[in-house]
């Protein structure tokens, strides 16, 4: 399949980046031109580190950089780029297909897509327990991973700041409350409390870890990998904020095998047209819509509606309940604006919605007279 310059032996440095029968049947068309098979591993200013069969190379990204921001060379991807001696600079010639690609918008006016990682596995979402737990925003990077096609992980790191047994165990409750099927994992990077348990998570496939500044992501790759790969930077003690100790995306190749990526700490966790991922997150909003007696059940004052009825019982948080129509309206608003389809059906519903509003009111006058 490959030429000769890629002989099967050259290619097994690549297996340790995930290089895989399902990579090697993509690249097939590109090993026939000359091209060499590579994994992206850090992206600069409009160029690249990639692993190759040769080594890790320096290329150029000025043939791949398409008007879609989300189509940009990023870290993570599997590329086909110039052999040794095909000229200096080296360029990327194309990525091949995506498995998965984590998202989210920019806080731009435009409200563009922004990529952080592609073909992940894993995503893990560091949590530090050094401040309050931001349950809302918890929620927002479970909706993103979920939406990539990853399998989300929440580390609570830091856990070596709540020494009371009890008090960590409420925490991790609180965390699991609005993680359904996601596992929640204590950790302590100074002790190595539940090291070995992430460890054994990330050790196949490609892990990214995810969080603001400060959460703890930098000293967490440093223990994964093994050696101080990550510059460490102290978070502040009043708000368990720190300055961005990285600052672009960067691969490993983790000694128990799997890869990782760490990435800058996230300001903005802004959606991406993650309905589904949405979804995913609330799935006992969506299990009781659909117990409600009417389809296009707002969850308001309809009768029947299951979802009031859990808020009613107690079984349903009305916090839940709020972030999960805050995150579905946010993105619609992202979708609205990409889509013409959508922005008119919303539009439409406006109208509706404002025609029965006027018709109620004119038969409520209509009654007091």
């Amino acid at each position: 399949m490959f030429n000769a310059s890629l002989h099967p032996s050259s290619l097994s440095s690549l297996a340790a980046y995930g290089w895989d029968e399902h990579w090697e049947a993509e690249f097939a068309p590109y090993a026939r031109q000359g091209l060499l098979p590579g994994r992206v591993i850090r992206v600069d200013r409009g160029q690249c580190d990639v692993a190759t069969p040769e080594g890790i190379v320096r290329a150029d990204t000025a043939f791949v950089t398409p008007h879609d921001p989300l189509r940009v060379v990023c870290t993570g991807d599997w590329a086909a780029v110039d052999p040794e001696g095909a000229g200096d600079p080296r360029y990327v010639r194309t990525l091949l297909p995506r498995r998965t690609a984590f998202a989210r918008s920019t806080s731009s006016q435009r409200s563009e897509g922004q990529i952080l990682a592609a073909n992940v596995d894993h995503a893990v979402i560091t949590v530090s327990l050094a401040v309050e737990l931001d349950l809302g925003r918890i929620e927002r990077f479970l909706a993103l991973a979920w939406e990539s096609g990853a399998q989300p992980t929440v580390v609570l790191s830091k856990a070596d700041l709540v020494p009371d047994p009890l008090g960590l165990s409420y925490l991790v409750e609180d965390v699991e409350t609005v993680a359904p099927g996601v596992r929640v994992v204590p950790l302590s990077s100074a002790t190595g409390e539940g090291l070995d348990v992430l460890s054994a998570v990330v050790s196949g496939g490609t892990t990214v870890l995810l969080g603001v500044s400060g959460a703890g992501k930098s000293t967490l790759a440093n223990a994964l990998v093994g050696t101080d790969v990550m510059t460490v930077q102290a978070a502040r003690d009043v708000d368990g904020k720190g300055r961005h100790t990285t600052t672009t995306r960067n691969l490993f190749v983790l000694p128990g095998g799997g890869v990782l990526i760490d990435t800058p700490g996230l300001r903005g966790v802004g959606l991406w047209d993650a309905e589904t991922g949405v979804g995913q997150v609330f799935a006992e909003i969506e299990e009781l819509s659909a117990q409600c007696r009417f389809h296009d059940c707002a969850h308001e004052s309809e009768p029947g509606c299951a979802v009031a009825a859990a808020i009613e019982d107690g079984s349903l948080p009305v916090r839940r309940l709020e972030s999960y129509r805050k995150l579905l309206r946010e993105n619609q608003r992202i979708v609205a604006k990409t889509d013409a389809r959508v922005r008119t059906e919303i539009l439409k519903d406006w109208k509706r919605k404002g025609a029965e509003g006027r018709a109620a009111m004119e038969a409520k006058r209509g009654r007091v007279r």
